[in-house]
């Protein structure tokens, strides 16, 4: 039998990062954190905390604060927590930055610890059992989950004005693809390389910064400083003012999809809800 207040303890260390921190949350010393964790690590027969700054579980470590994250969420139906439990999902970040965020606020009585992956990987945090939901582009389902599909987000190749002029003077094509710096959201982030590769017909090398932040991808091609793949709904009016242009009349759509863990639909049933009503007023 498990130590539950052991392993809340342990789950304090990991989301505060410190056992300072877990002592604040749990009202107690932090010598009376160190000794629970160190009880259930004799227990268990394993490390369960990386005692760094800041401190992370390690892989038995994890698999017990996602047990007793799954625990709550079920305690929850019949017991009103005495503190929002919390749900770990995976997202894209193109999405918390055009919709996810007004689905997430209509969730009263749970606390959110968002994973910000591409949707071409979030399904591995369900796979991994890291995440309760995640919204991928992968169909799936994953093994012991449900797939709904959302909609479509539909991607647009922007660059200001003055970087068109500098750039692409005859106009976008293979030769001036490139040389002109694109922006690239992070080494997992294709969307610049398949529009060009769609665009010229073949694979082209890009010149790229990396800028990994949704809305700072957006000011990076109003500033001019690269061209990239940005979601119709943070730039239309961008597009409508004339402070960006569309550098060609293809955009790329990514379906999106909701997925979830069975064992827990009935706990998740709101937030999913949520979520295909907020996907609604965005994806296509």
């Amino acid at each position: 039998m498990l130590d539950y207040t052991a392993l809340e303890a342990l789950a304090a260390v990991v989301e505060t990062g410190s056992f300072e921190g877990a002592a604040v949350r749990l009202h107690v010393t932090p010598s009376a954190v160190s000794q629970r964790v160190k009880a259930l690590e004799a227990r268990i027969g394993a490390v369960l905390v990386i005692r760094a700054q800041p401190c992370r579980a390690t892989e038995e470590g994890a698999d017990l604060v996602r047990h007793l994250r799954e625990v709550a969420l079920l305690e929850a139906r019949l017991h009103p927590p005495e503190a929002p439990p919390v749900l770990p999902l995976a997202v894209n970040a193109d999405s918390l930055a055009t919709w996810v965020l007004p689905a997430l606020a209509q969730i009263d009585e749970r606390l959110f610890d968002l994973v910000i992956d591409d949707q071409e990987h979030s399904a591995n945090w369900l796979r991994s059992g890291a995440v309760v939901a995640a919204i991928t582009a992968d169909p799936g389902p994953v093994a012991g989950c449900d797939s709904v599909p959302l909609g479509r987000l539909r991607y647009i190749a922007t660059a200001s004005p003055a970087f068109v002029a500098r750039w692409f003077p005859d106009g976008v094509n293979r030769h001036a693809l490139a040389k002109a710096p694109a922006i690239q959201f992070n080494l997992k982030d294709r969307l610049q390389d398949q529009w060009a590769s769609m665009i010229c017909g073949g694979q082209i090398a890009l010149r790229s910064h990396r800028i990994a932040s949704s809305e700072g991808f957006v000011a990076a091609a109003l500033l001019g400083i690269g061209w990239g793949m940005n979601p119709e709904a943070l730039v239309r009016g961008h597009l409508a003012s004339g402070a960006l242009v569309a550098l060609g009349p293809a955009p790329i759509d990514v379906p999106l999809h909701w997925q979830s863990q069975r064992r827990l639909k009935v706990q998740l049933a709101p937030l999913g809800r949520a979520i295909k009503d907020a996907a609604r007023t965005v994806l296509l």
